[in-house]
């Protein structure tokens, strides 16, 4: 049987319970997560608060949404022919077409990592 330390406050003995420090980067991706869960899936978000596991797992996902993210940019505007061949010649289109393809990137990252969790 493990000893635990308590205090006692108006004659009741309370446990001393120590939190994990955790200090975990939280990227825009994470925020979203973490809104998300917040708005949309009170129970889950309350049992990973209660688990001591919220911010572990916003971090995860924050990691895997910005991995994929980066790499949709990356294979898409090769698709696309988006190149600095392209930047160098006509940086108005270059960045349209970035531009687009960020957006579609964010949209499927949006609803692939953080909405289908």
């Amino acid at each position: 049987m493990k000893n635990y330390d308590y205090t006692e406050v108006n004659g009741v003995r309370l446990p001393n319970l120590l939190l994990p420090t955790t200090n975990y980067e939280i990227g825009i991706w994470g925020q979203r997560y973490l809104e998300y869960i917040k708005t949309h899936r009170k129970p889950y978000y309350t049992t990973l608060k209660m688990q001591c596991q919220l911010y572990k797992h916003v971090h995860e996902i924050d990691v895997n949404a910005r991995e994929m993210y980066e790499l949709l940019i990356m294979n898409m505007a090769a698709k696309q022919g988006v190149t600095e061949k392209l930047k160098a010649k006509d940086m108005m289109a270059w960045s349209q077409a970035m531009n687009n393809i960020a957006n579609q990137a964010r949209e499927i990252v949006y609803h692939e990592v953080i909405c289908a969790r």
